[in-house]
């Protein structure tokens, strides 16, 4: 027992009336290092608001921001055996899953659930980085090869969206047989001819990048997302050489053909609705809801035909 830390100085503040501030009260920018209130933070979807910089978000915030008003029902998580190795390397297996569910709330690091975005039904699917960094285990690729099969069950698109740093080596051989058992699960959703949107989100790593998460239709990125199988370290002490600035990050990927498009979070909701109209050739996802002519910008909007084509923009005078 620390006699100053836990005696002494809550009967200062106490007489002086001092308050403990919160740890998390202000979040520094990792890119800038801009200092940005948490309220703030949490208001502009975890993007900082002056550099646009990306921080990571956990599944429970994703889904409220994806589906329309929130509202979207959770997929029940499968339950498998614990910890079948009887793994331990500095405490229990059992204890890190524990601590991580106390800390998070979450069986593990999947969340799924069923929805509409943009009046557009579909099942998403997110990783927790919180829980463990997101690791693929037993009980993560049980969740998403359950979630691929509500999807073909309700006969609607499958949007996945990874942040791990691969497979779960507590769980050692039967964390890489998932690779395996999701890549079919994903083939199975592409039988049925439904689409399978992949967002890579930072990181998106390890085992998970070398299997469902480089396997959509369409492969959409967060920026700034680191996106790889091995660390760029890693990498460099391999081959000897030096890798190029920026290497393994979405833009990077995206100039190189790994990746389809590069899009801010605020964007991904009406991105995904208007990508699954086009790839399920229905009527196309209105991003304005216009009942007369309206004027921004000098240029007139009309309103969208009655046979569902796009509305065409018309000069002002």
């Amino acid at each position: 027992m620390n006699w100053i830390t836990n005696y002494v100085r809550p009967k200062i503040n106490s007489m002086l009336g001092r308050r403990e501030v919160p740890e998390n009260l202000w979040i520094k920018c990792p890119e800038t290092g801009e200092m940005v209130f948490h309220k703030d933070l949490v208001e502009n979807h975890y993007v900082i608001p002056a550099s646009g910089y990306h921080m990571k978000m956990s599944a429970t915030d994703r889904l409220n921001h994806m589906f329309d008003d929130g509202e979207y029902e959770v997929l029940p998580a499968p339950k498998v055996v614990q910890d079948p190795l009887k793994f331990r390397d500095s405490k229990k297996y059992t204890d890190r899953l524990k601590e991580n569910r106390a800390k998070t709330g979450k069986d593990d690091t999947i969340v799924a659930g069923y929805g509409e975005v943009h009046g557009v039904p579909l099942v998403a699917c997110v990783h927790d980085f919180g829980f463990m960094g997101g690791s693929l285990g037993i009980a993560a690729g049980e969740a998403i090869v359950q979630a691929f099969l509500a999807a073909v069950e309700h006969k609607v698109p499958l949007v996945m969206f990874p942040a791990s740093g691969g497979a779960r080596m507590q769980e050692g051989i039967l964390s890489l047989m998932q690779l395996p058992r999701t890549t079919v699960a994903v083939e199975m959703l592409k039988e049925a001819g439904l689409p399978y949107i992949v967002v890579l989100t930072n990181p998106t790593t390890g085992g998970v990048s070398a299997s469902y998460a480089m396997l959509g239709d369409i492969q959409l990125a967060e920026p700034g997302a680191e996106i790889g199988f091995a660390g760029k370290r890693v990498i460099e002490q391999t081959i000897r050489e030096k890798l190029p600035e920026g290497f393994q990050t979405s833009e990077y990927l995206l100039e190189h053909g790994m990746v389809d498009m590069v899009v801010h979070r605020h964007d991904l909701p009406s991105t995904i609705a208007r990508l699954i109209a086009m790839l399920m050739k229905k009527p196309p996802i209105a991003t304005l809801q216009i009942e007369d002519k309206s004027s921004a910008n000098g240029v007139e909007v009309l309103p969208a035909p009655a046979n569902g084509a796009e509305p065409e923009p018309v000069a002002s005078n």
